[in-house]
């Protein structure tokens, strides 16, 4: 058993309180006395106190109703209540109240040591899981998107706003801006932080196996169901969804989501009952929907319903003075990941970076500073650690200067699509991996850049 803790006991009579708290001390614990309600009240103040023996008849109000304030005040502090007489209905509205138990003076003397034990126990457990739920919250919270450009901390701002909210989100950008980024801290400042996220890639499944990871299937809906399976939307219940690539959605399963995102309800596949879920959504897409809409590959009346507050996120070339703090970051991780001592970034190579015309945005930066921290020798990033695009060529370019523009963004990506395939000698899955996007998207990218 957990031995420690901070008790206190509020009871009116003096002798008996005396008694307790002798006995309580001699377990290890430390122990505060006050003899009222309100003398109570203000030991719970310091915030040190975990668990709470509480009289149930107090000259200034009642221990069950007392119960209900500690535990609205202080939810990580328990409460034991303790009577002279037993008495069912006060018993049971203690636990309403939020009580850890209720037990008997006198009789149950012999159940209090371990009943504080019990309790004790549930508070460090609770303290622990509250620590790794600030951890978390801070891993994804607004802290971690690093820059300054002002297009980034307009989306920011926004962001922020909207994250108090139940709205749904879209988020619009490129491929590799941090969308899922956003995405999680928008869930982690919102008011259901202390429920799942859930992430789906829209383009990484089939019509039909999408339709089974959003919404579940019953045991013998299709061939292989072998066992009734909960939906993403099951299992984001009181939390948030994040529905990457949107725009990659089968038309035929557009209708089912605007169902949910208008009722709150839906069927999983081979069912007939309705299940109702209180799910947040945030969707995002590379892709120009109302594009999509006039070609009717997406629905008008979806598209309105996600667009209700749009963030658009800024390219990585629209942010080039955010590059070196971004490298700075990216190097530190990689250099622990790697146990390699943090890396100096030349001038040089900090120059070559904002040269670059970056199609694949921060996920494209993060993957050539891993490269770079691979290949770095005694503590300093230069550019011979610069894959080939990054060097001049026989077309007088300057050093890390790519020769297409911004206004040649399609060719910019053809080029990194080749890149890639090439670095992944043909191997789809993995150059879809390496890119971050579905491998549909992937098959529809090299079908129109004609790319064999």
């Amino acid at each position: 058993m957990t031995k420690g803790g901070h008790i206190l006991i509020i009871d009116d009579e003096e002798q008996l309180r005396k008694l307790m708290k002798r006995i309580i001390s001699l377990e290890g614990f430390e122990v505060e006395e006050a003899a009222t309600c309100k003398a109570g009240l203000k030991k719970l103040e310091t915030g040190e106190i975990d668990v709470v023996l509480c009289d149930v008849k107090l000259p200034d109000g009642n221990g069950v109703d007392l119960a209900k304030e500690i535990r609205s005040l202080y939810p990580l502090t328990e409460v034991i209540l303790l009577t002279a007489y037993g008495n069912v209905p006060d018993g049971i509205q203690a636990m309403k109240n939020g009580a850890f138990d209720y037990i008997i003076k006198g009789d149950d003397n012999d159940k209090i040591v371990p009943l504080l034990y019990r309790a004790i126990d549930k508070v460090q457990l609770l303290r622990k899981v509250q620590q790794l739920q600030r951890q978390v919250g801070s891993r994804y919270s607004f802290d971690t998107v690093l820059g300054h450009s002002p297009l980034l901390l307009q989306a920011v701002e926004l962001a922020k706003k909207v994250a108090a909210t139940d709205t749904t989100v879209l988020l619009l950008g490129e491929t590799g801006t941090g969308k899922e980024v956003f995405a999680q801290a928008i869930h982690q400042a919102s008011p259901r932080a202390g429920a799942s996220f859930v992430a789906v890639n829209c383009s990484s499944f089939s019509k039909e196996l999408l339709e089974s990871e959003l919404f579940g299937h019953k045991a013998g809906a299709f061939t292989g169901a072998v066992r009734d399976k909960k939906g993403l939307f099951e299992e984001a219940n009181g939390g948030t969804i994040f529905l990457d690539e949107i725009g990659e959605m089968p038309v035929e399963l557009q209708a089912r989501l605007l169902r949910v995102l208008e009722t709150g309800e839906f069927i999983k596949v081979g069912d007939t009952k309705t299940l109702k879920v209180n799910v947040r959504v945030i969707a995002a897409t590379n892709r120009d929907l109302q594009k999509e809409i006039d070609n009717h590959h997406f629905r008008s009346d979806l598209f309105y319903r996600l667009s209700v507050f749009q963030i658009s996120l800024p390219a990585l070339r629209e942010r080039l003075k955010d590059i070196p703090a971004l490298a700075a970051h990216f190097a530190a991780f990689f250099a622990a990941r790697t146990n390699k001592p943090v890396p100096v970034l030349a001038k040089e190579y900090l120059e070559a970076l904002q040269h670059y015309n970056w199609p694949g945005n921060i996920r494209e930066l993060k993957n050539i500073i891993e490269r770079s921290v691979i290949l770095g020798e005694e503590g300093q990033l230069s550019v011979t650690n610069l894959p080939p695009e990054f060097h001049p060529d026989n077309r007088d370019a300057k050093p890390g200067l790519q020769t297409f523009t911004s206004f040649e963004l399609a060719g910019a990506e053809k080029l990194h699509i080749q890149k890639v395939l090439h670095h992944t000698q043909g191997n789809k899955t993995e150059a879809a991996r390496l890119l971050g996007i579905g491998l549909t998207t992937l098959y529809r990218k090299i079908e129109e850049y004609q790319l064999q």
